[in-house]
């Protein structure tokens, strides 16, 4: 997803995600969230346009989020490195209000050692309070 179309900022979590395709389970790890979608580093990201099931495993939380999602940008075949990771970035298609308010919630509190504009601070936290 551009930057231009992201209506929260990232927060630079990684949290453990499994993915679930018609060719079965994959691991990965999520390098950066939002309550829409999220960047996941794994070994073989999927093609544009799949669509699959996956959970997100919360650290130091019994929280498992579970999401429907797109893939909106792969990087299958570039190189492996800080820059350019190899993995995909997905578009949450369908997650319980409930999971959303949480990324939202885990993204606020990552934000507070960080200077985050205000205006997109308060983006995260209208949306904790309104779900």
């Amino acid at each position: 997803m551009s930057a231009d179309r992201r209506v929260y900022p990232r927060a630079k979590l990684k949290w453990p995600v499994k993915i679930k395709t018609d060719e079965g389970v994959m691991e990965g790890v999520t390098l950066d969230i939002t309550p829409d979608g999220c960047f996941i580093s794994c070994r073989k990201p999927l093609k544009l346009n799949v669509v699959f099931d996956m959970a997100i495993k919360v650290p130091k939380s019994k929280a498992i989020l579970k999401a429907n999602a797109e893939v909106v940008w792969s990087n299958i075949y570039g190189p492996d490195d800080e820059i350019s990771p190899r993995g995909m970035g997905v578009r949450f298609i369908k997650m319980a209000s409930e999971a959303r308010k949480f990324i939202a919630q885990a993204s606020l509190e990552h934000f507070k050692s960080v200077n985050l504009e205000p205006e997109l601070l308060q983006t995260l936290s209208t949306l904790v309070i309104d779900l």
